[in-house]
């Protein structure tokens, strides 16, 4: 039987903003990486709405290398998230690759990451850029903090959550929605669809930026935050987010009727005056805030019935890509 039978289809998906210089060597580097790749591949390059010359340099390669290279370009930049999910709605791949378009990771990883995540029998196969090479102060130091903060809030311990040379099964993958900046927690996405054991992680190359210049600074440390306060949300109240904001509601009477009790107490036991006392409007207020918060949990289960019945849309548009109808896969002999 031909080799290329018994290796799954894989679909390597890039998101790019504005990686002009970055381009005809990262295609030519994914080439070389993925010679050692028995299956059938595709290449999904998706411009992140560039401003540069990211585009057309795409499209330029595209005659050169032939229809397995298909390119995706977003009307304007609706960040890296949303490019990831455009380029794995349109994978065809039993299997999905995902990583940056700096060059910092290395394709020639994912031959053996795919061999690996196959013989583990895993569901996702996370890279670890053990010899990081990036400035110590400004990512390395707050990624280990990030990476051992979601850790210890999600429960799921892996050393690099951040590195996007990652392999997936496209069957589970696409049942993950990806919102906001959720591409850095994908894996922490993937153990609410999947058993945790499924996830595994594996050392991988990095190498230094040599064109163009990160898109990421030290602002991103208090994003990550955010973004793990929505994760920990979604992931334990996303459907059932009447059960939040409830159980807060249901904490805030609790303490105001205990008020109201003592204060009733006070005025028709003991006969004293409470029109004056501050508990007195404190304990409103707490029955106040208490039906406002179980209100907005109603509201919150409505809306999360509402969309789940209307199924999922997406949070981006093309403006131009490849026919997937004459995309072609590559494979080597």
């Amino acid at each position: 039987m031909d080799s290329s039978f018994s290796v799954p289809n894989l679909s390597i998906v890039i998101p790019l903003y504005e990686e002009a210089e970055n381009v005809e060597p990262l295609i030519a580097r994914v080439h070389e990486g993925l010679m050692g790749y028995r299956g059938a591949w595709e290449l999904i390059c998706v411009d992140d709405g560039s401003r540069d010359e990211t585009g057309r340099r795409l499209l330029a390669l595209v005659r050169r290398y032939g229809p397995h290279l298909r390119i995706i370009q977003l009307q304007r930049n609706f960040g890296q998230t949303a490019a990831m999910q455009a380029g794995i709605d349109a994978a065809r791949g039993e299997l999905i690759a995902t990583l940056d378009g700096d060059l910092q990771n290395d394709p020639a990883d994912i031959p053996r990451m795919v061999d690996e995540l196959l013989e583990r029998d895993l569901d996702l196969l996370q890279g670890w850029r053990r010899r990081r090479q990036d400035d110590l102060w400004l990512r390395k130091i707050p990624s280990r903090l990030a990476n051992l903060l979601i850790g210890w809030v999600t429960g799921l311990r892996l050393h690099d959550y951040g590195c996007s040379l990652k392999i997936y099964r496209a069957a589970v993958i696409k049942e993950v929605r990806l919102l906001g900046e959720m591409h850095r927690f994908i894996p922490v996405w993937v153990a609410a669809v999947t058993a945790p054991e499924r996830i595994g992680e594996t050392e991988v190359n990095h190498q230094a930026r040599r064109f163009g210049r990160s898109k990421y600074g030290i602002s991103r440390t208090f994003r990550v935050l955010l973004d793990l306060l929505s994760a920990f949300f979604f992931l334990r109240f996303g459907a059932r987010p009447g059960h939040f904001f409830g159980s807060i509601g249901l904490l805030f009477g609790l303490f105001g009727g205990l008020m109201m009790t003592h204060l009733l107490v006070v005025k028709f036991v003991l006969g004293q005056p409470i029109g004056h006392r501050p508990l007195l409007f404190i304990a409103i207020l707490f029955i106040v805030v208490s039906i406002q918060f179980i209100t907005t949990g109603v509201l919150a289960e409505l809306m999360t019935r509402t969309l789940l019945a209307a199924g999922a849309k997406t949070h981006y548009r093309i403006r131009w890509q490849s026919d997937p109808m004459i995309a072609g896969w590559k494979v080597y002999p």
